[in-house]
């Protein structure tokens, strides 16, 4: 969910910033801290949740295993 609400302030601020027929040096600093926060909340989203794995075990095999199939 932050990701897409992130979205969506990505987006409004780009059209917003791209309408402004003279941006100052300002307007161009809050863009670049809006997109900045973006590696942020995407750090957020990559290492938020666990991962997990699991690990079959094999046995060894030898001549006397019968094959159930």
């Amino acid at each position: 969910m932050i990701i897409t609400l992130y979205g969506i302030a990505f987006y409004e601020t780009t059209t917003w910033f791209m309408s402004l027929p003279d941006p100052t040096n300002a307007q161009a600093g809050f863009v670049s801290v809006i997109v900045g926060a973006g590696a942020g909340f995407f750090g957020i989203y990559v290492n938020g949740k666990p991962t997990t794995h699991t690990v079959e075990q094999s046995r060894p095999t030898n001549d006397r295993d019968i094959d159930d199939r």
